[in-house]
C-alpha cells in the first residue's frame, strides 16, 4: 500500500508540474480579460457622467470620436483616428491633389511641428520651412488639440487666408505668416538639366510618383540627345515627406537592377515582408547623388536608405527626419478609419532608422553664401594679366572647349549662391565622372540579420 500510496504521489505532483503551466496562462487571461471589461464599464461610467452632468450640453458622438482618437495618439504620433471627411481627404491627397496649405505635419510636445513644405504650394511660398513650429493658428494655441483637430482648423475654402503663429530655431521671437489656402496639385516629381547631369526632384510618394518620373528620366535624356549624353542624375529628395510604401519601391527599383529594397516587420517576429528590386535600370547605370535634409522622411528614407546600402548613389546633404514606421490604413464600418503604425521598415543591411534618420554619406548643410547684392567676386590675377605675357595658340575647337568649360563653371559658382547643396551634388557627380566611376553597379549589403 505504501509503495501505491507513494507512487499515487508522485503521479499526482508530477501532474501538478504538467498541468501549471498551462492552467497559470489560462488564469491570467481571464484576469486580463477581466480587468479590460472593467476598464470598458469605467469608460462608460465616467461618459454616461459627463454626457448627463457636465455644465454644457455635449455631441455625444464628438466625445466618443475624441476617446477613440485619443487611445490612438497615445500609441505614437502617427497613430490617428480619421473621421468620414478627413479619411475621404487622406484618399484625396494620396491621389495628388487635394485644398490646404501644403505642408506635412507631425506632433512634437503638443505643437504642430512642420516636417516640410511641399514644393510649389502657398506654405512653400509663405516661407514655411521643416522643422517649424506652430503654436497658433488664427490666435487660437494649437494646445491641447490633437494633430487631426489642428489639420481640420487648417483646412478650409479655396481662396481664403489663415494666419499662423510659427516658432523657428535661430528667430528670437514668434512670427504671424499668412496664408492663402489654395487647390493643391502636385507635380510628385520634375526633371530638369544642369549641364549634363539630370536633375530630377520628388516632392511627394502619391500614386503617380513612380510614372511621373521615369517621364521625366525620358525628357532629360531626351533634352541631351540620348541617354548616352546623361553625365549622372541627381535624386533631390529634401523636404519630401513620404508617402506610399509601394511607391517608394517602385522609385528604389528605377535605380537598381537586383537586391532588397526594404523589408518590413511587425509585432511578431514572423510578420516581415520583403520588398525586392526586379532587372532594369532606368538611367542605364550612370551615377547618381541623392540629396536629403531633415525634412526627408519616411518613403524618403526607404529610397535614399536602399540607394546607400546598395553602394548604387552617393548621399549629400543632412541626416533625415526618421520616421521608420509604417502605418496601415484600416477602414471602419461607419466609413471614417483609422491609421495605425503597424510595422517598422528597415534598410537591406537591416538598418532601422526610427528616431535616427539616414546619416549622408557627405555631410552638407543648406547654407547661402554672404555675397552683397550688386558684389562682383574678386577675380585673382593670372599669367594672362601680366604684361607680355606669351600667348597661346588655340584651335577655334579648343577655345569652344575652354569657353564651355568657363560657362560651366560661372553656372555652378551662381548655383552655390542659391542651392549650396544642389551645387555641392553636380561637382560630386563631375568628380565620378572624371574617375570613371560611372558603373556604380549594386552590390549585396552585408546584412545585420
Amino acid at each position: 500500500m505504501k509503495n501505491i500510496a507513494v507512487a499515487a504521489l508522485g503521479g499526482a505532483v508530477a501532474g501538478a508540474l504538467l498541468t501549471a503551466p498551462l492552467v497559470a496562462p489560462l488564469s491570467a487571461q481571464e484576469n486580463d480579460a477581466r480587468t479590460t471589461y472593467e476598464y470598458l464599464d469605467l469608460f462608460g461610467d465616467i461618459f454616461e457622467r459627463v454626457r448627463t452632468a457636465y455644465v454644457e450640453k455635449v455631441d455625444e458622438k464628438q466625445l466618443i470620436e475624441s476617446a477613440i482618437n485619443g487611445m490612438l495618439t497615445s500609441l505614437d504620433p502617427h497613430s490617428s483616428y480619421m473621421p468620414p471627411t478627413a479619411f475621404d481627404d487622406m484618399k484625396v491627397q494620396t491621389r495628388g491633389e487635394f485644398g490646404g496649405l501644403g505642408i506635412e505635419v507631425t506632433m512634437e510636445n503638443g505643437f504642430v511641428k512642420v516636417v516640410s513644405p511641399i514644393d510649389d504650394t502657398p506654405a512653400a511660398e509663405a516661407g514655411v520651412e521643416a522643422n517649424d513650429f506652430i503654436t497658433h493658428i488664427d490666435g487660437e494655441s494649437v494646445l491641447g488639440l490633437t494633430l487631426a483637430d489642428a489639420v481640420d482648423k487648417m483646412r478650409g475654402p479655396v481662396g481664403s487666408d489663415i494666419v499662423i503663429t510659427v516658432v523657428r530655431e535661430g528667430v528670437d521671437e514668434p512670427f504671424d505668416l499668412t496664408i492663402t489656402r489654395a487647390n493643391i496639385k502636385i507635380a510628385a516629381a520634375k526633371g530638369r538639366v544642369e549641364g549634363d547631369v539630370g536633375v530630377l526632384r520628388v516632392t511627394q510618394f502619391t500614386e503617380q510618383t513612380f510614372e511621373n518620373l521615369k517621364d521625366e528620366i525620358e525628357k532629360v535624356q531626351e533634352e541631351l540627345g540620348g541617354a548616352d549624353n546623361v553625365k549622372g542624375y541627381v535624386l533631390d529628395l529634401r523636404n519630401n515627406p513620404g508617402g506610399l510604401l509601394n511607391q517608394a519601391v517602385a522609385v528604389s527599383d528605377a535605380f537598381l537592377e537586383s537586391g532588397e529594397i526594404v523589408s518590413t516587420r511587425g509585432r511578431d517576429s514572423n510578420d516581415m515582408d520583403r520588398y525586392n528590386a526586379e532587372a532594369g535600370d532606368l538611367t542605364g547605370g550612370k551615377p547618381i547623388v541623392v540629396l536629403i535634409n531633415g525634412g526627408s522622411a519616411s518613403a524618403s528614407e526607404i529610397v535614399a536608405g536602399a540607394l546607400q546600402d546598395h553602394h548604387r548613389a552617393i548621399v549629400v546633404g543632412a541626416k533625415s527626419f526618421g520616421k521608420g514606421s509604417v502605418q496601415t490604413i484600416m477602414p471602419l464600418s461607419g466609413k471614417g478609419a483609422i491609421r495605425l503604425t503597424t510595422a517598422r521598415y528597415y534598410t537591406p543591411s537591416g538598418r532601422s532608422i526610427q528616431a535616427l534618420g539616414i546619416e549622408p554619406d557627405i555631410l552638407i548643410e543648406q547654407a547661402k553664401l554672404a555675397v552683397e547684392e550688386g558684389e562682383v567676386p574678386p577675380r585673382m590675377r593670372s599669367e594672362a594679366d601680366l604684361r607680355g605675357s606669351l600667348e597661346n595658340s588655340l584651335s577655334e575647337d579648343e577655345r569652344e572647349q575652354i569657353q564651355q568649360e568657363r560657362a560651366r563653371h560661372e553656372a555652378t559658382a551662381k548655383l552655390r549662391q542659391e542651392d549650396l547643396q544642389l551645387a555641392y551634388a553636380l561637382d560630386v557627380l563631375t568628380g565620378l565622372s572624371v574617375y570613371g566611376m560611372g558603373a556604380m553597379q549594386a552590390t549585396p549589403p552585408a546584412s545585420n540579420e
